[in-house]
């Protein structure tokens, strides 16, 4: 017995030896990929970043993996990305430009998108002229809805002053336009569809034809994960880039449904509206940026291009 029995524990803890070895090097190899920690709002303003950490999960080789951190609201995806929680986030442009301007260390790398905006007003507005006295939501008034908003009415003769302005959450306006405590509003897709959708609005106006190729969310990470893990970040922009570009009709649907819980109709209309090719943000596009938030008193001293976009991440 004794001759069978100890051949038998030599193989059984060789066999152990191996695959424990075996189980590290896979956790080694997993553990070897660099994490990038990425903000974002379940909008489709957001659907570059989503779909990038969607290929780079499905594929096998690289050296980057995308943590997505899903916040409620601008303020708390702000305050993660401002205190460093997070290295990087699709925001606002509007927004980071102001932190930038306030000293916090972060720098614009792209565009998050081209156009996706609408202005939502009930079914009685008859014209651009008809806002005249009526009630506008926006989500913030630093952002390019703000913009938009004061492009119509300048459009028509009217200035901001005509109008009564207020500050929505994105998720309530369908509902305030239907109850009837606004008149209309502008917030980030699709969330103007939704009321296009449910019957109690109607689009006044696509961004394009107010502001062609508008600014209005941009990826932005921090000057630390930028200066600390450069290679990585170059990576990771240079992938983004690929992402938007490679973001077709119908993957954009597909990463939509997966991560904005919205109906098949409100995403058939609102992605209508938006592209997302050739995300690089240029200086002509951040300059005419810069004139509108000066224009419309968003800003009086926004950062100029250079200190706050970097522009050489290819």
């Amino acid at each position: 017995m004794k001759k069978i029995l100890i051949p038998f524990l030599f193989l059984t803890l060789t066999l152990s030896l191996v695959l424990t070895g075996c189980g590290n090097k896979t956790s080694e190899a997993k553990s070897e990929k660099e994490v990038v920690k990425i903000a974002y709002l379940p909008i489709t303003h957001s659907l570059a970043a989503l779909e990038e950490a969607k290929e780079l999960e499905a594929g096998e080789n690289g050296n980057i993996e995308v943590e997505l951190v899903k916040y409620g609201s601008w303020p708390e995806l702000l305050d993660a990305l401002n205190s460093g929680q997070v290295d990087g986030a699709s925001v606002l442009i509007e927004l980071a430009m102001k932190s930038k301007s306030e000293g916090v260390g972060i720098k614009a790398v792209a565009l998050g998108h081209k156009d996706g905006n609408v202005i939502v007003v009930s079914n009685d507005v008859k014209d651009g002229a008809d806002l005249k006295g009526r009630t506008i939501a926006i989500p913030h008034r630093q952002s390019s809805h703000n913009i938009l908003v004061n492009l119509a009415l300048e459009k028509n003769g009217l200035t901001i002053n005509d109008i009564n302005v207020v500050e929505l959450a994105p998720t309530e306006m369908p509902s305030a336009l239907a109850a009837g405590t606004v008149d209309g509003y502008c917030v980030a897709e699709p969330f103007g569809a939704v009321g296009v959708s449910n019957g109690t609005g109607k689009v006044l106006y696509e961004s394009n034809e107010l502001w062609e190729d508008s600014a209005c969310c941009a990826l932005v990470l921090t000057d630390k994960f930028i200066d600390e893990r450069t290679d990585v970040a170059k990576e990771y922009v240079a992938q983004y880039k690929e992402a938007g570009n490679s973001l077709t009709d119908d993957e954009a649907e597909a990463v939509a449904k997966e991560y904005l819980n919205q109906k098949d109709d409100v995403l058939d209309i609102s992605l209508q509206w938006i592209s997302y090719d050739d995300l690089e943000l240029t200086k002509d596009v951040y300059n005419s940026l810069v004139e509108k938030v000066k224009k419309y008193g968003l800003s009086d001293n926004p950062p100029v291009y250079e200190d706050f976009v970097l522009s050489d991440f290819d």
